[in-house]
């Protein structure tokens, strides 16, 4: 697992197809009536949240574990696999693994909110809660690794993850091979940076737009200084864009640098009234981290006019709660 995310390519990404057919959805891609026409454009929402977890995830974690076991065989995974995640996935690494018939542990710091803890566990994986960051969650499995001979499953910074979000980009290219700009959350860049390099090797042309939290967005504060760095996580209705891309990250920082050709910051509000715009006009319900693209269409005023332009609507783990104080924040 020493290649560069940089030398994923359509290979790696058609493979990763053929390894998580029948584990993971092939995933719709709708028109919004209501976002076409107000935005004068034709507004497609690839929708992720109709994975059996509710979220992209599943793609990247069961490819790799599907990869490993066909490389290295059972017995090398016998003392099972390891990941801190945000939520979701950890959600995909215990799916994954239940499927298999692996035994998971996800970490989890204390921010990542009850509900994603109580969904992992419901699926069979062991949580284990550790520290105020995904980094300190990342020293647990460390250990877990060291000391107990359990694989690796990394959220994000590993060609196999990559390139199973990576399948994302060659579904939007084949529905819709003209397709002028794709707007996504921007974290620690395995989404973006896999939907990214599939898109870009098909249709170099189409536009790749990052989109970030205000407050606490890594890989965004690591592309500004020219390397990664750390920055503190706060709380967010996108709390699945925390958490840090890894001081010695080998893939996905030089993969976004390369393929995403804009960047943009939305605030709390502006999320809060996109997952609401959502809910009202699509009738479905999102998580912050998936609404980020509406909100730095209005937030920002981008100007798609006649362009066709994708949302990633990249998970739906939101909790009424979060929900209500979403609708409170709008003001409806």
């Amino acid at each position: 697992m020493n290649a560069s995310v940089s030398e994923v390519g359509l290979a790696d990404c058609y493979a990763a197809r053929r390894r998580i057919a029948g584990r993971a959805v092939r995933t719709p891609l709708t028109r919004s009536a209501a976002l076409s026409a107000r935005f004068n454009a034709e507004i497609l929402l690839k929708w992720e949240t109709c994975q059996p977890t509710g979220a992209f995830k599943l793609r990247g974690a069961t490819n790799m574990i599907a990869a490993l076991l066909e490389k290295r065989g059972r017995d090398a995974l016998s003392a099972g696999v390891v990941t801190a995640s945000t939520g979701n996935h950890g959600r995909a690494v215990a799916h994954a693994a239940a499927t298999l018939g692996i035994p998971a542990v996800v970490c989890l710091s204390r921010l990542v909110p009850e509900h994603k803890a109580a969904a992992i566990a419901a699926l069979g994986a062991e949580v284990v809660r550790v520290g105020d960051s995904q980094d300190a969650a990342f020293e647990e499995v460390t250990r877990r690794v060291e000391e107990r001979g359990m694989t690796l499953i990394p959220p994000f910074d590993d060609p196999l993850v990559v390139a199973g979000q990576g399948t994302i980009g060659l579904e939007l290219m084949e529905d819709v091979p003209d397709l002028d700009r794709v707007i996504v959350g921007l974290s620690g860049g395995g989404l973006l940076g896999g939907i990214g390099a599939a898109v870009k090797a098909i249709r170099p042309a189409t536009r790749i737009t990052g989109v970030s939290l205000s407050r606490g967005a890594a890989m965004a504060e690591s592309l500004a200084a020219g390397h990664p760095v750390a920055v503190e996580e706060v709380e967010s209705l996108g709390d699945s864009l925390g958490g840090g891309i890894g001081l010695d990250n080998r893939c996905t920082f030089a993969l976004v640098r390369r393929v995403m050709d804009d960047h943009y910051a939305v605030s709390e509000p502006a999320i809060a009234a996109a997952m609401v715009d959502l809910l009202e006009h699509e009738k479905q319900l999102v998580e912050g981290a998936a609404a980020v693209g509406l909100a730095a269409l209005v937030e920002h005023g981008l100007e798609v006019r006649g362009q066709k332009i994708a949302l990633i609507l990249s998970g739906n783990a939101v909790s009424l709660e979060t929900l209500d104080r979403a609708r409170a924040m709008a003001g409806r």
